[in-house]
């Protein structure tokens, strides 16, 4: 008996040793301080340097190739980083390393962005002439392009490395893509971007992260109205059929064929809106009509998010359902979202506190290697709550890459004043 509880408690101990070492190496007083909040970054980021090989691994002998021009033809060919993937939580992913660059004088993030930009296009023809044979291939949504998922994201984060690039094949993607979202993607009779699944003609709440913030860097940069008007009008439509007044939450879908929601305030879809909406004011002229509108329903969004916030900082997959885990990903976009809000003054400053509390739960989940914990995996859309509940939650799930490291630069400057 004796010998049980001596166990329990080494064990309790040990258990304490290692919660007290992670909570050390990232710790946060009161008020954040710059140094932990680099610490944070430059975990995340270093962690993706070194997990980004820019080579090839044949799926069924497992070889490594450091070129597309000697691959065997019956080779099936990936690449070997997860990081190297035209997957729209990348693109996410190289927007946050190019502002953390930034942010924290990083030059290594914006080069990683940069090569790895590079190595898709100079490697495209390969997957290309794959493409074309109906053949399984990497990048698929480069070629296809028949999704916002397939360009949105990515084509924000190419348009900020370009913007140092300066590289044409570059820009003729871009077009291309700004071509898609405007005249080719699906959209309500009303204009509203939407998806022919899982009913015909719905509306996720993800797309207004998958459209908006490159519709609106391509307004800034080229200045034609064009590209600012579709954003505004898909901020303001996806409000009027996502917003819920009741909880001053966003469901994650709108059903057209049969003028209903669904059944979840699923985090990371909230998560999403709210990042659209900063990455739009972020790119907006300031004399825009529209602009004191939207910082509006931004300031909407954030006043009822707050209200579901855990005391330990994070926020619920369900940010209704108190039962349901607590997840990483959406926290950090709502803690940037908010801190970003609060630096610009398009919210009064006394907001500061709720990014705050957001950022010392995150933190807790951010390993010292730089792994993130609970992240919800990719998720579809259900009419039934458990669903959500029941997505699995993984380390270092790509969807929590770019939002923590857009959270990190926007905490900096929150802690510092800049």
């Amino acid at each position: 008996m004796k010998k049980c509880v001596l166990f329990r408690v080494r064990k309790k101990f040990v258990y304490g040793i290692i919660c007290l070492f992670c909570l050390s190496f990232f710790s946060l007083p009161a008020g954040a301080q710059k140094e932990n909040i680099e610490a944070v970054v430059h975990s995340v980021a270093g962690n993706i340097i070194r997990n980004t090989s820019y080579k090839f691994i044949d799926t069924k002998t497992k070889t490594v190739y450091t070129s597309t021009g000697n691959f065997p033809a019956e080779a099936e060919i990936r690449t070997q980083s997860l990081y190297n993937r035209w997957e729209y939580s990348n693109g996410v992913m190289m927007i946050g390393m190019l502002k953390a660059a930034e942010a924290f004088g990083r030059k290594e993030y914006a080069d990683y962005v940069l090569k790895n930009f590079d190595f898709v296009f100079k490697n495209a023809d390969y997957f290309k002439k794959v493409y074309a044979a109906k053949k399984r291939s990497e990048w698929a949504p480069f070629f296809r392009m028949g999704s916002l998922d397939d360009c949105g994201a990515m084509s924000a984060a190419l348009t900020d490395a370009n913007e140092k690039a300066k590289d044409k094949r570059y820009q003729e993607y871009l077009s291309k893509a700004a071509d898609y979202i405007l005249n080719k993607q699906l959209r309500l009779n009303d204009g509203t971007l939407s998806r022919n699944n899982p009913h015909n003609m719905t509306l996720w709440a993800d797309d207004l992260y998958m459209s908006v913030p490159f519709l609106a860097r391509m307004g800034r940069l080229t200045g034609e109205n064009r590209y600012f008007d579709d954003a505004v009008k898909q901020v303001l439509n996806f409000n009027k059929y996502l917003y819920n007044p009741g909880t001053g939450l966003y469901y994650h879908c709108w059903y057209s064929d049969l003028e209903q929601n669904g059944v979840a305030h699923w985090l990371r879809c909230n998560g999403w809106i709210a990042m659209a909406q900063v990455e739009l004011l972020n790119n907006l002229p300031r004399n825009h009509p529209k602009r004191n509108e939207l910082i509006k329903l931004l300031t909407r969004q954030l006043i009822g998010l707050s209200r579901f916030q855990d005391p330990g900082g994070l926020w619920h997959q369900v940010m209704n359902k108190p039962d349901s885990y607590l997840e990483t990903s959406g926290t950090a976009m709502f803690v940037y979202a908010i801190a970003r809000a609060v630096n610009e003054k398009w919210i009064p400053a006394s907001y500061k506190s709720i990014a705050m509390e957001g950022w010392k739960g995150l933190v807790e989940k951010i390993r010292p290697d730089g792994n993130i914990a609970d992240v919800c995996i990719g998720t579809g859309i259900a009419d039934n709550v458990s669903f959500y509940y029941n997505r699995p939650k993984v380390v270092n799930d790509f969807h929590a890459l770019g939002a923590v490291l857009l959270a990190g630069t926007e905490m900096l400057r929150l802690d510092t004043g800049r």
